[in-house]
């Protein structure tokens, strides 16, 4: 088992990454029901948390099935960070993430994310604050560093095991690479190799598949993996990565029907969670992927995103037949 303060989870654990915009209570839910073993929160700003903001607190929401459950946090300031995790601890999550890896320039101008990887001491203080802060587990979410010239994630895990961290995420890539080019896995096993540190270490990164999923585990050693982009439209990831791991066979890939059904029941978590106008709305990214590779699947796409209730969106998928529409012209 693996431990990250008094929570448990199995060997080879397989994770939900925060997403923005993406990884909401509902996607959360239907991601956990598939066998995700943690879920977090897309990221959260601390100044809108401490400003007691209603969009940044209706995102700390959650549905007792979504255990266990993260918030993540990120800011530039302590005492809004410190402010950021009672708030959050006070939502009764399982645990405090901060992220210290986002690399979009909205984030790093104010200092925060990525940013705290050209200041080690500021990030030092950051998490050493929120630890203060709580009583639940805080984990940290990074990357490898701010550029090539500033790759020091082992001295960056043993600062965070020594302030209290209790497991870190490292997506492979330096803030300078943004999303190109390939993770450089080989960074996690010099990590995993690093003398003194016991806390849990996933990896994050081209994790597009449970064949990926299986490489890092055997090329690098992390303790879980953290899935992002694959798990967009296609949450069986976490139930087919488990079942790969265990037999080393693939479960077969869910039917047409599957998947509208999946599809459908996320939008009606949606509708719950968001209200009917938003949760249409907050649907309507994920169809593209839901659809992906699907006879007719664009033409169901251009029917869905015209809809803005939800019960015309349900029965144009539960009712769907790929041979409705004519063929894409390619």
């Amino acid at each position: 088992m693996i431990s990250i303060g008094n929570i448990l989870l199995p060997e080879k654990a397989v994770i939900l990454a925060p997403m923005e915009d993406v990884s909401d209570s509902p996607f959360r839910q239907i991601c956990k029901l598939k066998g995700a073993d943690v879920v977090y929160t897309e990221f959260i700003s601390s100044e809108a948390i401490i400003r007691e903001s209603d969009k940044s607190l209706h995102k700390m929401v959650f549905e007792e099935m979504e255990r266990p459950f993260g918030i993540q946090i990120f800011g530039g300031r302590e005492e809004a960070m410190h402010g950021a995790a009672k708030i959050a601890e006070a939502s009764n999550p399982d645990l405090v993430d901060i992220n210290f890896g986002c690399p979009v320039y909205k984030v790093v101008s104010k200092n925060a994310g990525s940013a705290c990887l050209r200041d080690l001491s500021m990030m030092e203080r950051m998490a050493a604050t929120v630890v203060e802060a709580t009583t639940l587990p805080v984990t940290v979410k990074t990357r490898l560093g701010w550029d090539d010239n500033t790759i020091r994630i082992q001295e960056v895990a043993l600062m965070l095991q020594r302030v209290g961290v209790k497991a870190l995420t490292v997506h492979a890539r330096t803030r300078e690479q943004g999303y190109k080019g390939e993770a450089r896995w080989e960074f996690l096993k010099l990590l995993k190799n690093t003398p003194g540190l016991h806390i849990p270490v996933f990896g994050n990164g081209d994790i597009l598949t449970p064949h990926d999923a299986k490489r890092m585990f055997d090329e690098t050693g992390v303790d879980g993996v953290m899935i992002g982009r694959g798990a967009i439209g296609n949450p069986w990831i976490f139930e087919q990565t488990k079942h790969f791991l265990q037999t080393g066979e693939m479960l077969p890939e869910p039917s047409v029907m599957d998947k509208m059904e999946v599809c459908a029941e996320q939008l009606r978590a949606s509708v719950r969670h968001h209200g009917e106008r938003k949760g249409v709305v907050m649907m309507k990214k994920h169809y593209g992927n839901y659809l992906k590779g699907i006879r007719n699947g664009k033409h169901l796409r251009m029917e869905l995103m015209q809809h803005n209730e939800m019960e015309p969106i349900i029965g144009a998928l539960l009712n769907f037949d790929e041979s409705k529409y004519y063929p894409v012209a390619v």
